[in-house]
């Protein structure tokens, strides 16, 4: 209300920009939309794990932003969102709990979503042009692709994340990656990364590598340290699927 009545008040114009002006803005564009698709892939507080509305909505703004402005990296983003969406309906059980990657019935995800991403991803990498929402198209469409978690091309999913390192060096590109390392090269590698990661300080409130840490130290047998991760991870979070997951994880320990 305060930037309707400004822009009244003030009597600023309502103008299309050229198109010469259209790349400048895109990148904020995108930032948007991707940040309304993640609070409705995974929701950062609530009873729910996702919000379908907002999801559905951001994959129709850029299904709109395809049309106005096909640039490979609208292309990319549509992508990341089509193929990520295609898991929804394995992501929760009946009751609501938070269900991982590996234990998803593949069988259920969204074929259609799943081919249109793909062709999505296929288009943008031929332009040569493109960039991180591209590169993370490209790793979910290798997840998306793979008929079981153990047929998973670990290998170019790492070599796909460092390039999405120079592209986007941020800690949770970075800590993507040493979950990934962790797949291919077993956890205690993955382990040192992102030890590292959270002693940078960058990563310190971020429950999901604490969640990540503490996967990887149950994994290697040290229950005790695995507890303490645990326990910073659910500290951090207000989902309560998510709490409900580290709970269980706490009482497996035990």
């Amino acid at each position: 209300m305060r930037a309707k009545a400004k822009i009244r008040d003030a009597r600023i114009p309502y103008e299309v920009p050229p198109p010469t002006e259209l790349p400048d803005r895109l990148d904020t564009v995108l930032h948007v939309i991707y940040l309304v698709f993640n609070e409705g892939y995974s929701a950062s507080s609530g009873t729910m794990l996702t919000r379908a509305d907002l999801s559905s909505e951001a994959i129709r703004l850029g299904r709109l932003l395809v049309q106005l402005l096909p640039e490979p990296e609208v292309m990319g983003l549509l992508a990341l969102m089509l193929l990520h969406e295609s898991r929804r309906n394995t992501r929760t059980s009946s009751t609501g709990d938070l269900v991982l990657l590996e234990h998803q019935d593949r069988s259920l995800w969204n074929r259609d979503y799943i081919r249109q991403g793909v062709e999505l991803i296929e288009q943008a990498l031929a332009s040569r042009r493109f960039g991180p929402y591209t590169l993370q198209a490209a790793i979910a469409a290798i997840h998306a692709e793979a008929s079981s978690a153990a047929e998973t091309d670990w290998s170019q999913i790492v070599a796909l994340y460092d390039l999405l390192s120079r592209a986007d060096p941020s800690p949770i590109i970075q800590l993507n990656r040493a979950v990934a390392v962790a797949m291919r090269d077993g956890p205690a590698k993955g382990l040192e990364l992102v030890d590292a990661l959270l002693a940078g300080g960058s990563l310190a409130n971020y429950h999901l590598a604490h969640a990540t840490q503490a996967d990887l130290l149950r994994r290697l047998g040290n229950n005790a340290d695995a507890r303490a991760a645990y326990d910073r991870a659910r500290a951090l979070t207000k989902q309560e699927p998510e709490q409900r997951f580290l709970e269980k994880r706490l009482m497996e320990l035990e």
